[in-house]
């Protein structure tokens, strides 16, 4: 597992930019934060096309900026590949020949010696039109292919490149949901598939959760945290994320199918939760899946409720509460047989109900998001 060092600093007309972090690249590490917060300018830095950034950035031992080497090094020498938010494809070529270009471009590379000691995989053609499904696309030209076509070439062509860490830059922001949702598995693939680790911006929560094992959290042009997703989902602390959407994922375990009322039931840690699910999307009884909560469907109770159309009721433990006199609002942090989830209430109701840390509540979880991915492959 390689290591991302940067101690970046990047000065503009009202923003600067200054990131000291470093990142453990497994996987796919979420570059996430509200719009202008620097993620993307980072980005530009970490593959060389933002020269005015001051200080030092390596991977590994080797230096790519910094006092011990005179100019950055290259963007071209760095082996790295980067998917914008438009494919950015030729034109001129079809799908086939933008394909071929990369693979020629990286075999020309293999033999510098710059990158000779580089750890660049071995990626072959069939694997990564297999990977993207773009083999119907080869023979098309490019004003042939719709937004979702497009960004899968613009990947494969990418990979093509055999580079050694991929950035991916909102890749999906143009896309409307169908087309993510038909993308998203695939990218998540990736690192697996080719042994490359991603850096992947994103303000979209539902991207987030869905893709990434850790996220760097971005707010102000600053680090506002860095660590495993579920570390940092369940901080109450933390500047920069939609209230509206912040939330935990849990890790459940399929236990039966309600083919009554199309119900799935799942196991977490002893309790049972009930979640609507389409029968033709069933995974199977024993699968391990991960499901989004979100801190404004969990209201709090100090004892079990009765009639009440909430179906599902788990016994926790209130392990913290944050909260000030300049907000109507308080947060809270609940423990659920190891597992944490949030609670979004009132200052009033803490009150009136004696909420306090440690006290044994019950969560009522009003609606959770299924996520497809099973949670032992995440």
């Amino acid at each position: 597992m390689s290591t991302l060092h940067a101690d970046l600093q990047l000065a503009w007309p009202g923003f600067t930019l200054a990131v000291q972090t470093s990142i453990a690249l497994s996987g796919i590490t979420a570059v996430f934060g509200p719009s202008g917060c620097g993620k993307s300018t980072f980005l530009r830095i970490v593959a060389g096309l933002e020269t005015g950034a001051a200080g030092s950035l390596r991977l590994d031992d080797e230096v790519w900026q910094g006092p011990t080497r005179g100019r950055p090094l290259p963007a071209h020498e760095r082996g790295v590949g980067l998917v914008f938010q438009d494919a950015r494809l030729f034109a001129h070529l079809d799908v086939q020949g933008n394909l071929r270009y990369a693979q020629k471009r990286a075999n020309q590379r293999a033999n510098q010696r710059a990158l000779k000691s580089s750890s660049a995989p071995d990626i072959g053609w069939e694997a990564v039109v297999q990977a993207l499904d773009i083999g119907p696309l080869l023979p098309r030209g490019i004003h042939a292919l719709s937004g979702g076509e497009r960004q899968r070439v613009a990947i494969a062509r990418t990979l093509l490149a055999r580079p050694r860490l991929l950035l991916m830059d909102e890749p999906l922001a143009a896309l409307d949901v169908r087309r993510k949702a038909e993308i998203l598995p695939l990218i998540e693939r990736l690192p697996a598939a080719f042994g490359i680790p991603v850096l992947y911006v994103t303000h979209e929560l539902s991207e987030l959760t869905r893709l990434a094992q850790q996220m760097l959290l971005l707010h102000a042009g600053r680090v506002a945290a860095l660590g495993p997703l579920d570390d940092v989902l369940q901080r109450l602390d933390l500047p920069g994320v939609d209230p509206f959407e912040a939330g935990v994922l849990l890790r459940l375990r399929v236990l039966a199918h309600d083919t009554r009322w199309q119900l799935l039931t799942l196991d977490l840690t002893g309790q049972r939760m009930s979640v609507p699910v389409p029968a033709s999307a069933w995974p199977a009884v024993g699968t391990d899946l991960r499901v989004r909560v979100r801190a404004r469907d969990v209201a709090l109770a100090t004892q079990p409720q009765q009639g009440l159309s909430i179906r599902n009721q788990l016994q926790a433990t209130l392990l913290q509460l944050q909260m000030t006199e300049a907000s109507a609002q308080a947060e809270a942090l609940l423990d659920v047989g190891g597992q944490r989830l949030r609670a979004r209430l009132t200052r009033q109701a803490v009150s009136e109900l004696g909420l306090r840390e440690g006290q044994t509540v019950w969560a009522l979880v009003k609606s959770v998001a299924l996520e497809d991915t099973p949670a032992a492959a995440s």
